[in-house]
């Protein structure tokens, strides 16, 4: 390997290593986020309360899209990855429903 190729390679090793945890961090933040979203559905199901919130779900999107172009993330991958959440939490609350 040439001085360059090895330097590329370290260079390449940190990155990953860094995308390693930041990805650690967004499994234990999800985790962390689902507690709390599913103790918001049981709490829901208690007291007969509709399993989704449109207008608290669109306040979310528009501060989630605020929040990434402040991050200089596509807003548009934030709103999808927001949504897809979004139904994940619904689908847990219908269950607790049932």
């Amino acid at each position: 390997m040439t001085d360059t190729t090895t330097r590329a390679a370290e260079i390449l090793r940190e990155h990953r290593e860094s995308i390693d945890r930041l990805d650690a961090i967004l499994v234990y933040t999800l985790g962390e986020r689902f507690k709390h979203t599913q103790a918001v559905g049981k709490l829901k199901a208690e007291h007969d309360l509709p399993p989704s919130d449109p207008a608290r779900e669109e306040k979310q999107i528009a501060r989630l899209t605020d929040l990434a172009e402040r991050a200089n993330l596509d807003p548009e991958f934030a709103k999808k990855f927001l949504n897809f959440i979004i139904q994940e939490v619904i689908q847990h609350h219908k269950q607790h429903q049932s």
